[in-house]
């Protein structure tokens, strides 16, 4: 008796994904909770486990096909099903010492690469490039694809035109175009991000942090906190922890405009802004009020993981009174961060960098870094945003403060 694979539930008001990719194919012998399907939401990825052992008797939707909450997408019949190919190679390879053709060795690999699925890196290299998955000899693991794979394919078929020109002759400027669909979470980052500059009255303010303290701080317990913790002492726990006690100073910045009320909130959920292959998601500390410096360094990189390998859920994304941004993690001095609505206030991180400053009359060198805070100025007024950010500067540059919560 077959057994239909269905769209399951993707969280609350997602009622449609796109098909990203089949992990298994018609007539693949699949077992009981195997991934069988990625979806991709406007959120997150999806992955659409087995609900029963058999065969992947029928794929009902192609890739790239939009599907919506309880579609069917194929159906699982009984039997064993295809035996894994890669397995059954080997055993053949003694009878080969006849003549072997000069193109097998670069045919079997291409030919792998393209029955084998690629990671969410390698497809987002192949469509960017414009690549025929089967043009490349891939040295992965059971005949996959690897990054380096296509770069090195990428490099080979850059260099073939400049070989074969003439001496003395200039290569044709070559002028194209390449069009590429955007995905569900790129559009609804695109969609919030003018949501944001259309609906909020959005202004920026800046100060800059003497990150001297922090810096000796993380120097002298380093060691002792990671042996202890099993996490390293990072930057972000300090800043989670920073904008915590300014939140509660200033709760205008923790709260959000909803029709013609101000909702205050009271509880302090931060979201941590995380840079994607598929584009930024910002997952959240769920009550970070109540966690200590090691939990919050603990369920930061948690979430970040899950963020690299596509494994967030919709309740890691959902919510969030506040949020991070670090764009100093690559490089960037100063920045306007735009809100994540519904929120009312972002704070962006950036570079730490050694400037002299006038410390006492005197002038030192010292780790500075700009803060940022965009700010709804509909419910924020300036001297509230001026004063949250001091507030930051001040238990940052005197982390003790964050210890004894003055």
């Amino acid at each position: 008796m077959a057994t239909d694979i269905k769209v399951p539930a993707l969280g609350e008001s997602v009622t449609e994904a796109t098909v990203a990719r089949w992990i298994k194919q018609a007539g693949d012998a699949v077992a009981i909770d195997e991934p069988l399907v990625e979806l991709e939401t406007d959120k997150v990825t999806v992955e659409v486990p087995a609900p029963s052992a058999g065969v992947l008797s029928e794929i009902l939707v192609a890739e790239g096909d939009n599907v919506e909450v309880g579609a069917l997408l194929g159906r699982i019949g009984e039997g064993a099903g295809k035996a894994a190919a890669p397995a059954a190679k080997p055993a053949a390879a003694p009878k080969a010492e006849a003549p072997k053709p000069a193109a097998a060795p670069e045919a079997k690999p291409a030919a792998a690469a393209t029955a084998a699925p690629m990671p969410p890196s390698v497809r987002k290299l192949v469509a960017e490039n414009d690549v025929d998955p089967a043009a490349v000899a891939a040295s992965g693991k059971d005949g996959r694809l690897t990054k380096g794979d296509v770069l090195a394919h990428l490099e080979q078929k850059a260099a073939a035109p400049a070989a074969s020109a003439a001496p003395g002759s200039k290569p044709a400027p070559e002028r194209g175009e390449e069009r590429v669909r955007m995905s569900r979470l790129r559009q609804r980052i695109a969609e919030r991000l003018k949501q944001a500059q259309n609906t909020a009255a959005m202004l920026t303010t800046f100060n800059e942090v003497d990150m001297t303290e922090i810096m000796a701080l993380r120097a002298r317990y380093r060691d002792s906190f990671e042996k202890r913790h099993g996490v390293r002492l990072g930057f972000m726990s300090f800043f989670v922890k920073a904008a915590i006690q300014a939140l509660k100073e200033i709760p205008a910045v923790n709260a959000e405009i909803q029709g013609n009320e101000i909702v205050y909130k009271n509880y302090y959920d931060i979201g941590v802004a995380v840079g994607t292959e598929s584009g930024l998601v910002v997952p959240v500390v769920r009550d970070a009020d109540k966690l200590g410096f090691a939990e919050v360094e603990k369920t930061i990189n948690g979430l970040g993981r899950k963020a690299r390998d596509g494994k967030l859920t919709m309740e890691d994304l959902t919510g969030g009174t506040f949020t991070i941004s670090n764009g100093g993690v690559y490089g960037s001095l100063l920045s306007t961060p735009i809100l994540n609505p519904p929120q009312s206030g972002i704070l962006g991180m950036h570079k730490i960098q050694e400037r002299p400053m006038v410390i006492g009359g005197k002038i030192e060198v010292r780790p500075m870094m700009y803060l940022a805070v965009s700010y709804d100025h509909r419910i924020i007024d300036g001297s509230e945003a001026v004063t949250f950010l001091v507030r930051m500067k001040d238990c940052l540059e005197d982390p003790q403060r964050l210890l004894i919560d003055v």
